[in-house]
């Protein structure tokens, strides 16, 4: 396929972006939405968080230019078409891409969106100071720049075969210049007011938010569309577990959606079994895995822990890294915790098809046998308390995630499998809402990392894996320098893969950048900075009552909550 080939197929696109039909005539009509979200979010500005709870909660109030809908096609959304190389939005030479605002789009203070604020956008997220979350989805973007107040053409460095990286998705969307004018660099994360209460074009408005706690919406009269949305106000709850947020939507019916229930799937059967509602998933791109820390955590080395000026004692040894992986037996914690929501994976990138590596399948088959071996070639000798040592430094790790029965449970079976291989392993877990929370003066946030291994789940908007594969750049390694707000849990450094980055930003050909998504997956694996585990479907719950849910494994689950609406 050629690269001009490509982005033509995209005009498909268009046709399924169609408005979606109203069912109500009359905006507030159905009342309060209760929504929970057993992970609370921290701030609601998803520049500042790789935390999903933020993006989906924020995704209520502020929206890109287009997203994915629930099959993972891309559909306009404050635009009325795709641009295209065949309608013209493309240049022939694929070095920009050209949208055009939909008319009458406003913000929900009443003035309108312009250009000037997906310019703001850009150069608020690309500002070195500000250490910018979704950095990634600017990637060779060298201008944004407003032609008029509607029109917005994007300059890249050189040819982008894949242009759908700027004001698309959830990671993506458009900020308000006029409210985040003074938020720019080394005071994004003070501005505390805007962080918490953004104003956006979506069917909601703030009307007050508790960090880690609750927050409060309401409709916004300035939504697009007349009767849109249904429910006048919107309760979100956050905080709590898992099993307690499904209990509370399909036994109670205190709520009526729980998001991302990590709930043992016999215990979601009986609860369902109540009536009250239903169980909803769908698979995407989401691993479970477990993140391996290049850097040295120890409190010892104050504000350079977890630096790449100090690199691990012994996680930087491929084969401890791969004896840890053939120590797992992934079928087990499939079948203890996720049941048809799970299927083992060796690869961090498990989808689409076409990106999924095979050459990391030996992790399938648990072979402690061959781990033990491993680890005794490279001089690791197992000690008399059953853990091995090497010149000095035990095997002996720090395995932290957050709170969650599931997660607990994972926890618990693998410190059993590594123990078989003489490797200590110290359980912690931390509240959800504080591990992937943005507060910068935590020490417990999951890019902080000050731990040896850590583990959750994590996903890419849409069907291209470019932005996401990208997150593991050397630029992109959390750090004091960039208020730790990096993506690159594991400190894994390498000019081959960077180079690759930037190959994939240049490559057209569908074939081509599948090869490249999969060796930059296979270096990763190769290297042993990721150890994949599950590759989970998305599940939540919905009442019985609620209508309009579709779910959305591409995107924030939220993304039609317009057309969300109470049945009669």
């Amino acid at each position: 396929m050629t690269r001009i080939g490509l982005l033509m197929g995209a005009t498909a696109l268009v046709a399924a972006g169609a408005a979606y039909a109203d069912g109500h005539s009359e905006r507030g009509s159905d009342g309060q939405l209760n929504i929970i979200y057993w992970q609370a979010p921290s701030l609601l500005n998803p520049y500042l968080s790789g935390g999903t709870k933020e993006l989906e909660a924020a995704s209520l109030v502020l929206e890109p230019l287009a997203r994915y809908d629930e099959t993972g096609t891309m559909v306009p959304w404050l635009v009325d078409e795709i641009p295209t190389v065949a309608n013209g939005g493309v240049s022939e030479d694929l070095t920009q891409i050209t949208w055009t605002i939909s008319e009458g789009i406003m913000w929900s203070d009443g003035t309108p969106l312009t250009a000037a604020d997906a310019v703001f956008t850009w150069q608020y997220c690309t500002d070195p100071a500000g250490g910018c979350a979704q950095l990634s989805n600017y990637n060779g973007v060298s201008n944004v720049e407003a032609v008029d107040d509607s029109t917005i053409r994007i300059t890249f460095d050189e040819p982008k075969p894949f242009p759908y990286g700027p004001f698309v998705g959830a990671q993506s969307p458009i900020l308000q210049q006029a409210q985040f004018a003074d938020c720019t660099g080394e005071a994004a994360p003070t501005c505390t007011e805007e962080n918490f209460a953004p104003i956006g074009t979506g069917p909601f408005i703030v009307t007050d938010f508790k960090a880690n706690d609750v927050a409060t919406f309401e409709a916004n009269e300035n939504y697009r569309v007349a009767s849109q949305p249904a429910f006048a106000t919107v309760n979100f709850k956050g905080g709590g577990d898992a099993a307690s947020a499904a209990r509370s939507v399909l036994e109670t019916g205190e709520f009526d959606y729980a998001w991302n229930l990590q709930v043992e799937p016999e215990i979601l059967t009986q609860m369902e079994a109540a009536g009250q509602g239903e169980v909803v998933s769908a698979f995407g791109t989401s691993v479970e895995r477990l993140m391996v820390n290049f850097t040295n955590p120890s409190a010892d080395l104050g504000d350079e822990r977890g630096t790449v000026a100090h690199p691990h004692p012994f996680l930087t040894d491929t084969a401890v890294t791969r004896a840890l992986s053939l120590a797992i037996e992934r079928n087990i914690l499939v079948e203890a915790g996720y049941g048809a929501a799970g299927r083992p994976t060796c690869n961090v990138l498990p989808a689409p098809e076409v990106y999924a590596s095979t050459n990391n399948d030996w992790c399938l088959e648990y072979n402690p046998d061959e781990a033990n071996r491993l680890l005794d070639e490279a001089g690791w000798e197992m000690g008399d308390d059953g853990v091995r040592v090497k010149d000095g430094v035990r095997l002996s790790v720090l395995y932290q995630t957050s709170t969650n029965s599931v997660r607990q449970g994972t926890q618990a079976l693998i410190k059993q499998m590594w123990e078989a291989i003489g490797v200590e392993t110290e359980l912690r877990n931390i509240d959800g809402s504080v591990f992937f929370g943005g507060d910068q003066s935590s020490p417990d946030t999951f890019q902080k990392f000050f731990a040896d291994i850590e583990m959750y789940t994590n996903n890419f908007d849409g069907t291209d894996p470019e932005a996401y594969m990208g997150n593991w750049a050397c630029s992109e390694i959390p750090s004091p320098d960039n208020l730790w707000l990096g993506n690159n849990m594991p400190r894994f450094c390498s000019e081959e893969y960077d180079a690759m980055v930037v190959e994939m930003s240049q490559t057209a050909a569908l074939e081509d950048r599948a090869a490249l998504a999969i060796a930059m997956n296979d270096m990763l694996m190769d290297a042993g900075a990721i150890i994949p585990l599950i590759h989970r479907g998305g599940v939540s719950a919905r009442a019985a009552s609620l209508e309009g849910v579709k779910m959305n494994e591409w995107d924030s689950e939220l993304w039609n909550i317009a057309e969300w609406s109470r049945a009669e």
